[in-house]
């Protein structure tokens, strides 16, 4: 495991805490929705953290080329029609580049500095001159307002717990997935970022927002910096 991470429910864990059937039974949502507007179509997308493929697929019926990166062998086992690396982000160089990397569910948001410094260097390394960088960011309200929960359409309750501080400006984030027929808890370490830090960590690896795309904020499309 991670340090500072853990889950708890049914079947595999994931390094960061996931469980493989809970994410395997969660919706894709607006999210794919966002994506396909702020891209061209056809796209070549290397996605980030793919999990089980809540995203891929959904981008896949859309008629993009997904790339789909996840360090558990156990989430990309559910991944079908993509090309499937297995490898954490930070450590990824395929020497190749892509008209999109995308990078979500709020990775960018990792307790670690130097692993968030990481994973925004690999996003950097694989866009194309001329492509883009989608990254989900968490809401402003993210680490307050708790506890709060949502009732999903499809039937579950999602909760998050806590977000107590460990030091240095960072989270220890508990929340809670509630099925008719199980329950699973993820805990993990998350550093709340303002927009001004968020693009200076940009900044630092050579990216720049280019616009938000979504009211809230969460989701951002960058782009390189021009080189110098």
């Amino acid at each position: 495991m991670r340090e500072g991470h853990q889950g708890t429910g049914p079947g595999a864990i994931t390094p960061d805490g996931c469980a493989v059937e809970l994410y395997s039974r969660l919706p894709a949502g607006d999210e794919p929705a966002v994506v396909a507007a702020a891209v061209p179509g056809g796209a070549r997308i290397l996605e980030l953290g793919s999990g089980v493929g809540r995203m891929t697929h959904p981008l896949l019926e859309r008629g993009f080329t997904v790339t789909a990166v996840d360090e558990s062998a156990e989430m990309l086992e559910h991944v079908h029609g993509a090309r499937t690396i297995c490898s954490p982000i930070e450590e990824l160089n395929l020497g190749e580049d892509f008209d999109v990397v995308m990078l979500a569910s709020f990775l960018v948001h990792t307790g670690d500095v130097e692993v968030r410094r990481g994973l925004l260097r690999t996003c950097a390394r694989h866009v194309a001159e001329d492509g883009c960088v989608l990254i989900q960011r968490e809401g402003a309200d993210y680490h307050t307002d708790l506890p709060r929960e949502r009732v999903d359409p499809s039937g579950f309750t999602v909760r998050i717990v806590s977000a107590e501080p460990v030091g240095d400006g960072v989270n220890s984030v508990r929340a809670e997935y509630e099925f008719p027929d199980a329950v699973w808890t993820q805990t993990f370490r998350a550093r709340p970022l303002t927009k001004e830090q968020f693009e200076e960590a940009l900044e630092e690896a050579g990216l720049e927002v280019d616009r938000y795309l979504t009211d809230d904020g969460t989701w951002v499309r960058a782009i390189p910096m021009p080189r110098r």
